[in-house]
């Protein structure tokens, strides 16, 4: 048995979300906060059979886009000085974590 942990980007979490319950795989969402970019995400948990990790990848990887978007200004540069363009960068997509279950309970 298998936990995944899924960090996916608020805009795609809905979709992904909806698309691990259309393939029957049961999810738990936590709402969370990246700390580099301080924007939210979701952390989906996921308990699975070891032989339905690649499918729940696919799923996830079928609903989380990675997307370029503008990096949020360092409240240290803030002075009128400093005004350089706005650096780009990628974020969306999917992180996963894959855990090996020793124990379940249901109690």
């Amino acid at each position: 048995m298998k936990l995944l942990f899924a960090i996916v980007n608020n805009d795609d979490s809905k979709y992904v979300n909806s698309g691990l319950s259309k393939a029957g795989f049961p999810v738990t969402k936590i709402a969370t906060t990246g700390g580099f970019l301080m924007s939210g995400n979701t952390t989906f948990l996921i308990g699975i059979n070891d032989e339905q990790v690649d499918e729940v990848i696919e799923v996830i990887r079928k609903y989380s886009k990675k997307r370029v978007v503008p990096m949020p200004p360092d409240p240290i540069y803030t002075t009128a000085s400093v005004h350089a363009a706005p650096a780009k960068i990628t974020v969306g997509g999917a992180t996963i974590f894959i855990i090996d279950v020793e124990r379940y309970l249901h109690v």
